[in-house]
């Protein structure tokens, strides 16, 4: 039965529609994109026609038809009823929406807060062909709890999908207590622990260790925010010791080698604890290298191939079931190393750091983040690695300041609130540079920036990863219909003139590419298409997120082996003397 919960889907999420009143108070307040805001139908009927179906691991030419918001049929040459929308996807390419795993949207930071809150940034979000985000929850105080409701009321606004990883910046009982509330009650199933920003979010290496055995008890996925804030801080004396002030003094204020430092150091705190380990925003060929070693350590590249060469042979019904009920990832964890997931995210991609250096303060600000963005030549470095499977899956880190807040550090680059855009932009720039270059194939692209399955280590991640596959991720009956449509022949252009966050300035501007998507379907409703935005607040879906996901799998059999290769306590009979 628990193969096949997904049928069930239609019936549960009965559970969990948004209520009409809420969008009506948003409504009546004139807050909306497009004409149909306040009287989008809660029933949705929509066939797409002759697209290529994509999905991480297949593709065909197909029709999907969608009822009601879930995904109802695959198949070519369906026929339906009268009523029903027809889109015709021919030539086109029809993906599962994209899911960006890291965002900061209302987030209070650096004595201001984010320019693009719950609604402005997933508005942004739905134009670009991303149909779900998970979000950082900042405790206050200290306090998840509190942190969680606060953000809880941000989210009110919400006019698509999104989940929460929570952050911790201390450590006590109450903290430990919390998070076993926060995973079994609330559906986070992630914890972010800051090694940077010193004196206000970092952790030392005693917290986080307290942190990485919780989050082992809970089955729930820690996360590091990988500088040497120690060390950081330090930079940053030295360069205003130097009398660079500008936003240059950011990034030689804490160069790759301090991200290379805090990664190494996260991955092996993890691995003596034995629990997994999710590095975000990796930026740095450095941080990068860490990754790519812990994740080869006992790899064992022949058995994986001969389990590739045997899947080729099987159906693709065949293989979603040997994926969900006998778990090909009790396989591939006995034949890879350390369990370390790697995100780097899209400014790192596609960027370097000369803006850094630029004449205008508005225009160099506004590259400012942390990690920062690098010299040229790590960012080939993180497509390599991400087409080689080192990294794994794409987010954004979107972080947005105006310029009138990014001028609060004109005198002192300490003072600049960190943070790029990236929410509305991602899925156009990782099709641009990875699938139009070569570097991945089409699949390739499904899975990084949505399911993240990757073949050489025949594992189900990222909707896998945070445990909601498949219903996100995937365009298969019982899936909810979170669907891009993809012309790969239509081109794109970006600029802060055209763009859906708040934000006046834009890290891409005048950046052009081929592959745009010109249609968002989240929940069955058309929201984005001809180029307008279509969406209410209020409508989108707080998704919780179980534990112990496949990265937990073979945990408990590895620490008994372990415990048992000890060959200790030693017995040793008592000096009499």
């Amino acid at each position: 039965m628990a193969c096949r919960f997904y049928l069930f889907f239609s019936l549960s999420l009965l559970l969990f529609a948004p209520s009409n009143s809420q969008s009506n108070q948003f409504c009546e307040a004139g807050i909306g994109y497009g004409e149909v805001g306040c009287g989008i139908s809660s029933s949705t009927k929509l066939l797409i026609k002759g697209g290529t179906v994509v999905n991480a691991h297949h593709q065909e030419v197909a029709d999907v038809y969608v009822e009601d918001g879930i995904i109802v049929a695959v198949k070519p040459n369906l026929k339906v009823s009268d009523g029903v929308k027809v889109i015709d996807a021919t030539g086109k390419f029809v993906m599962p929406g994209g899911i960006d795993p890291h965002t900061h949207l209302a987030m209070e930071f650096m004595g201001t807060e984010t320019i693009d809150d719950f609604f402005s940034g997933q508005a942004a979000a739905l134009a670009g062909g991303t149909t779900m985000h998970i979000d950082f929850v900042i405790p206050v105080n200290g306090s998840l709890i509190a942190g969680l409701e606060t953000y809880e009321e941000k989210a009110k606004k919400s006019c698509m999908d999104y989940g929460f990883h929570m952050a911790i910046t201390k450590f006590d009982d109450i903290v430990s207590r919390d998070m076993e509330i926060i995973v079994k009650e609330k559906g986070i199933n992630s914890f972010k622990f800051f090694l940077a920003y010193k004196g206000s979010l970092m952790v030392n290496d005693e917290l986080l260790l307290e942190g990485l055995k919780r989050c082992k008890s809970l089955g729930a996925l820690a996360m590091v925010h990988a500088e040497n804030g120690d060390a950081v801080f330090e930079g940053q004396k030295r360069m205003i010791e130097l009398g660079i002030t500008g936003p240059e003094g950011h990034a030689l204020s804490r160069p790759p080698v301090l991200e290379g430092e805090a990664t190494a150091r996260a991955i092996r705190l993890a691995g003596f604890v034995n629990t997994p380990l999710y590095v975000v925003h990796v930026m740095s060929i450095d941080a990068m290298e860490e990754i790519a070693k812990a994740r080869k350590s006992g790899s064992n590249p022949s058995a994986i191939s001969h389990f590739l060469k045997a899947s080729q042979n099987l159906s693709l019904g065949t293989l979603n079931r040997v994926v969900k009920c006998i778990s090909i990832a009790r396989f591939s964890l006995r034949h890879i190393g350390q369990r370390v997931v790697g995100e780097p995210v899209v400014s790192g991609l596609v960027l370097d750091d000369s803006g850094l250096w630029d004449s205008d303060f508005a225009t160099a600000s506004k590259y400012v983040m942390s990690p920062p963005i690098r010299a040229s030549g790590h960012d080939k470095a993180l497509q390599g690695a991400l087409s080689n499977g080192v990294l794994q899956l794409v987010g954004t880190d979107h972080c947005v300041f105006n310029s009138t807040q990014k001028a609060f550090g004109i005198d002192d680059f300490r003072k600049i609130p960190n943070g790029v855009n990236g929410i509305e932009e991602r899925m156009h720039l990782v099709w641009n540079t990875m699938v139009e270059s070569g570097q991945i194939s089409i699949t390739d692209y499904v899975r990084v920036t949505s399911t993240e399955w990757y073949a050489l280590t025949v594992t189900l991640r990222y909707a896998r990863i945070f445990n909601i596959y498949p219903r996100k991720g995937a365009i298969i009956a019982g899936s909810d219909a979170d669907i891009i449509i993809l012309n790969p022949n239509s081109s794109f252009e970006i600029n802060a003139r055209s763009h859906h966050s708040r934000t006046d300035t834009n890290v891409y501007e005048g950046r052009r590419g081929k592959g745009k998507v010109e249609v968002t379907i989240a929940g069955g409703h058309v929201v984005w298409e001809n180029n307008e935005l279509k969406v209410v607040p209020g409508s989108g879906k707080y998704i919780e997120m179980p534990p112990f996901n496949y990265l937990f799998s073979g945990i408990d059999k590895a620490d008994a082996s372990y415990l048992s290769s000890l060959n200790a306590p030693v017995k040793r009979s008592k000096s009499t003397t």
